[in-house]
């Protein structure tokens, strides 16, 4: 089980809601995810009416827990003020924090990001921050009252997959108390795999299943790969090696002269 901010949750794998065919195909899913959390934007869901009370009343219906989000927002204020009203909006504390920095890149504006994270979390939010693989910004939203991190591994919707394992490693190996939520980046469920074999504790996705051919049968091997990188880690895997070395003994084989 996985704990964050006290609540256990069985999934290793969250998924988005955004960018699906329709919404029997998000739900179809998340249903193949076994997610517990899925993430949720507040624009998303206060688009469109009645379009918008449908979505939320559907995701209601699936019995998944919601991970607002402040997708879209590029300064602390504004991310401060959307996750205010998203708490309105979901009745929850958590909040995925986004502060966008880039626009080509959707890179996080570390600085406005441990800004806002500060504010949200005197205020009794539980953030997770979306956030880089630097260590010292991983610290200073630890200090500013986060309990969970979430770096991406590459830009929102690339599909690069991880780009700086070394990075990520660091990262494993300098928090190992802190949940760590692989966030952005990933493409396919090796890539998912690969993060979770590291140690990280969970994966966060959208678009790799979103935009898939099949969203259903591709969450359901996102969830797969989960959950091997998981295992794998846990049962601790072979270290490379800068020489071959024999999977059968030496000793003892039978010589011909």
């Amino acid at each position: 089980m996985l704990e964050l901010y006290g609540q256990q949750v069985s999934s290793r794998l969250l998924l988005g809601t955004a960018l699906y065919p329709s919404p029997a195909i998000m739900a179809d899913a998340i249903s193949a995810s076994g997610a517990d959390i899925v993430t949720v934007s507040l624009r998303r869901e206060s688009s469109g009416g009645r379009t918008g009370e449908k979505f939320w009343e559907l995701i209601r219906s699936l019995g998944v827990r919601v991970l607002p989000n402040t997708a879209g927002c590029h300064s602390a204020r504004e991310a401060v003020t959307t996750a205010k009203m998203a708490r309105e909006v979901f009745s929850t504390n958590w909040i995925k924090l986004e502060v966008i920095g880039n626009h080509d890149t959707l890179q996080p504006d570390v600085f406005g990001l441990v800004e806002a994270a500060r504010i949200l979390a005197v205020d009794g939010f539980e953030v997770f921050p979306y956030t880089t693989d630097d260590l010292v910004v991983a610290e200073r939203l630890l200090d500013a009252g986060c309990r969970v991190l979430m770096p991406w591994c590459a830009p929102i919707g690339s599909a690069r997959g991880p780009q700086n394992l070394d990075a990520l490693r660091s990262l494993r190996g300098r928090f190992p108390e802190v949940p760590l939520i692989v966030d952005a980046g990933i493409g396919r469920p090796s890539h998912a795999a690969t993060v979770m074999e590291l140690g990280y504790d969970a994966v966060l996705l959208n678009t790799a299943v979103a935009k898939s051919g099949d969203p259903a049968a591709m969450a359901g091997a996102f969830a797969k790969a989960v959950q091997a990188g998981r295992e794998a880690f846990i049962a601790g895997m072979l270290e490379p090696r800068d020489m071959a070395v024999p999977s059968t003994p030496v000793i003892g084989l039978a010589t011909f002269s």
